[in-house]
C-alpha cells in the first residue's frame, strides 16, 4: 500500500512537471529547461541512498519526479523545431529508442549491482550517466538555437 501510495504521487508530480516545463521553456528555451532541470533531478536520485530516513528518501524521490519529466515535452519539441520536417519521424525515433532499450536494460543492471550490496549503487551509476548526458548535451546543442527562440525570425514564421 505505502509502494502505491509513493508511486502515485511521483506519477502526479511528473505528469504536472509537464505543464510546468511548457511555461519555464517559454522562459528559459527550450534546451536551458531540458538540462537545468533534468541535472537537479540527478543530483536528488544521487542523493537518495545517503538520507537517513525513508521520510528524507521518499521527500527526495518526489522533488525529483517534480522535475526529472520537464526534460520530455521540451526536448520532443527542441527536437522537432531543429529538424527539416521530413526528417522528424526519423529524429523522433533515434531519440526516444535509446530511451526505451535503457529502460529494458536498466533492472538487469541494477539488480546486478544490488547483488554485490545492498547500498544504492544503480541511484548513483544512473544520476551520474544522466548528469554526463546534460552535459554532452548542452555543450553540443547550446548555439543551436530553434527558430522560436531566434530573435526577429518569430514574425517570419507566423
Amino acid at each position: 500500500m505505502a509502494a502505491g501510495t509513493i508511486f502515485f504521487w511521483t506519477g502526479v508530480l511528473s505528469a504536472l512537471s509537464y505543464l510546468v516545463a511548457v511555461k519555464m521553456s517559454d522562459r528559459f528555451g527550450l534546451l536551458n529547461t531540458m538540462v537545468f532541470t533534468h541535472m537537479p533531478s540527478s543530483l536528488l536520485l544521487i542523493a537518495i541512498p545517503f538520507m537517513p530516513t525513508l521520510g528524507w528518501a521518499v521527500s527526495l524521490l518526489c522533488a525529483r519526479a517534480a522535475l526529472s519529466q520537464m526534460d520530455v515535452p521540451t526536448r520532443s519539441s527542441y527536437v522537432m523545431a531543429i529538424v527539416p520536417p521530413a526528417e522528424r519521424p526519423a529524429a523522433a525515433s533515434i531519440t526516444s529508442v535509446p530511451r526505451s532499450l535503457a529502460a529494458a536494460i536498466s533492472p538487469v543492471i541494477s539488480g546486478y549491482l544490488l547483488s554485490l550490496s545492498s547500498f544504492g549503487w544503480p541511484l548513483l551509476a544512473a544520476g551520474l550517466s544522466k548528469i554526463i548526458y546534460d552535459i554532452m548535451l548542452y555543450l553540443k546543442f547550446r548555439n543551436i538555437r530553434p527558430p522560436e527562440e531566434r530573435p526577429g525570425e518569430l514574425a517570419q514564421i507566423a
